[in-house]
């Protein structure tokens, strides 16, 4: 989907250095200092305009949150989010997730989130879906011992293609949903695509998966 330029976005992004983290590699190895209080660490790669991560850290207090979004004039829309919320366990990052042991420590971080990724549905394409080989190697880095990653989508296509790479990296399937908002799970948290997929009656996808 085409965005719409922001090109006052960069200026009001390093406005907020309460909740943008401007220089995030500084912090590697120390993300828990930047909190009012320690906790588990959960961050959204790509987490757009805000509403879930924002969201999410209402609703568990005790665990910080970080959304990390490459593009500035969406990632500015999850900070008038954060600026309304006035929730002290979140914090942006406007950078790019391509290689996150650059910002993060091994064992640093408790629980990965994919919602909603480019599916990338071409087959020379493949290396750049979140959910490829090199990106879950990376992922295992940086989370703790029997870390998780909680992945949703509306592509049946990159769903079938995720289970099969987790299960080719040995990852262990601790839930899945094949119709999420038709089933008994409590607690769903929707993105702002979420919401539109489903109301135009497209099938949500859900799984939880952990490292070994």
């Amino acid at each position: 989907m085409r965005v719409r330029h922001k090109p006052w976005a960069k200026d009001k992004l390093s406005a907020y250095p309460q909740y943008v983290v401007q220089n995030p590699e500084e912090n590697r190895g120390n993300w828990q200092n930047i909190f009012e209080q320690k906790g588990p660490i959960h961050i959204e790669v790509g987490t757009g305009k805000g509403r879930f991560i924002s969201e999410m850290a209402k609703a568990n207090p005790s665990i910080n949150y970080i959304g990390i979004e490459i593009q500035e004039s969406v990632i500015v829309t999850a900070l008038d989010r954060l600026i309304d919320a006035d929730v002290p366990n979140i914090r942006l990052m406007n950078s790019n997730a391509a290689d996150l042991t650059t910002f993060f420590a091994e064992n640093e971080i408790d629980r990965v989130y994919l919602n909603f990724s480019d599916p990338w549905p071409k087959t020379r394409h493949e290396k750049r879906r979140l959910t490829y080989k090199t990106f879950l190697n990376t992922y295992e880095k940086i989370l703790v011992k029997n870390g998780e990653i909680h992945f949703k989508t509306d592509n049946q296509g990159l769903f079938e293609y995720s289970l099969w790479s987790f299960s080719q990296y040995n990852m262990l399937l601790k839930y899945i949903s094949l119709d999420l908002h038709n089933s008994n799970y409590e607690g769903n948290i929707e993105t702002e695509y979420e919401e539109k997929f489903s109301n135009k009656g497209s099938r949500i996808y859900r799984c939880e998966v952990q490292f070994k």
